[in-house]
């Protein structure tokens, strides 16, 4: 199988030009480690300019970056409302709740998104026998390849604040929502009081960053950080991927691109015979029912997931680099069948 020809994942993708050139020109020479160093302070710069008034904490993997956002706002007796398959539910070997001591709620969605309505029919009446519900935590752009809009986000955030809880933003794929939004990284989870956004799917090898929104939960997040194990010493690296995909806007090049891949795909796709397409396509996932005896020839020229085997759904994801040739491959292929 080529290595190019994947929709398993944008984190199948490796790095982008100017992450690699990046990292060679960080790599010349000796600097001061934790984040004592000027490509530190030149990605906080522009996390800054992007976010607004905030503390920044970059780290290294995605669950890291939601383990130190969630452990600046909550104690051991408190929850987190999510949705039911939510990345820090399904796809974290309940870190979360083994490292902060927190128990998750989950709700189920039709399509990965929480709402008021939702999280109304969850919330629960104070007192000393149960969890206080303390959080809500959303995932943007959501595990069902939907995006909230900024106005849906705003709702939450409203409700979450005037029931007296705090709203995390999941922000794994959060460029590929503000890209959907076309709007700025700042503008596209208003409310929010926390925020882990990744850019490893976007291009970097590895670079997520908590962002702290509130200012009564700024003051611990670097040491949050260092007792989730997520301070690198050499912080310059990580530093210089942020810096290569927040200059002029490098970031949003890259995930309108894997939008308009998978839209490309689900174009090409949708009226194809047994095939189903059942999410709307609002950043670089299609999730599509495929006909059973499609499923085996395909996945020996194609990598990509089984979502859910009794039903047959495949979950195809674009990424920075997906050529237009390769997502007509995969179409003609669908549809060959």
């Amino acid at each position: 199988m080529s290595a190019a020809m994947t929709f398993g994942s944008d984190n199948h993708a490796g790095m982008a030009p100017e992450v690699l050139t990046a990292l060679a020109e960080a790599n010349v020479g000796h600097a001061s480690g934790y984040g004592d160093d000027r490509w530190t302070e030149q990605a906080e710069n522009l996390l800054g300019n992007a976010f607004g008034d905030a503390a920044f904490a970059l780290c290294l993997t995605g669950t890291g970056s939601n383990v130190v956002a969630l452990s600046l706002a909550l104690r051991g007796w408190e929850s987190v409302l999510t949705a039911k398959g939510a990345h820090i539910d399904l796809d974290e070997a309940g870190a979360p709740e083994h490292i902060i001591g927190s128990k998750l709620e989950t709700i189920a969605t039709p399509d990965g998104r929480l709402t008021p309505e939702l999280l109304d029919a969850a919330l629960r009446a104070r007192e000393q026998h149960h969890v206080v519900q303390r959080v809500v935590s959303i995932t943007q752009s959501t595990e069902c390849g939907t995006a909230y809009t900024p106005a849906a986000v705003q709702a939450i955030a409203d409700w979450a604040h005037a029931h007296e809880l705090l709203l995390h933003v999941d922000g794994a794929r959060l460029c590929n929502a503000a890209a959907t939004n076309r709007c700025g990284l700042g503008e596209v989870a208003p409310g929010a009081d926390l925020i882990s956004f990744g850019l490893t799917k976007n291009g970097a090898m590895g670079a997520e960053i908590v962002v702290a929104i509130n200012p009564s939960l700024r003051a611990p997040i670097q040491n949050a950080r260092k007792q989730a194990t997520q301070l690198q010493s050499k912080m310059r690296f990580v530093a210089a991927q942020v810096t290569a995909l927040l200059t002029d806007d490098r970031w949003l090049n890259h995930a309108t691109h894997a939008n308009a891949m998978a839209l490309r795909l689900a174009d090409g796709i949708g009226n194809a015979a047994g095939v189903s397409i059942i999410h709307p396509v609002e950043a670089n996932a299609v999730f599509a029912v495929l006909p059973a005896a499609r499923i085996s020839a395909l996945a020996e020229k194609h990598h990509f997931y089984i979502w859910d085997a009794p039903t047959n759904l495949a979950r195809l994801m674009t990424a920075w680099d997906t050529s237009p040739a390769e997502v007509d491959q995969l179409v003609a292929d669908i549809v060959a069948g």
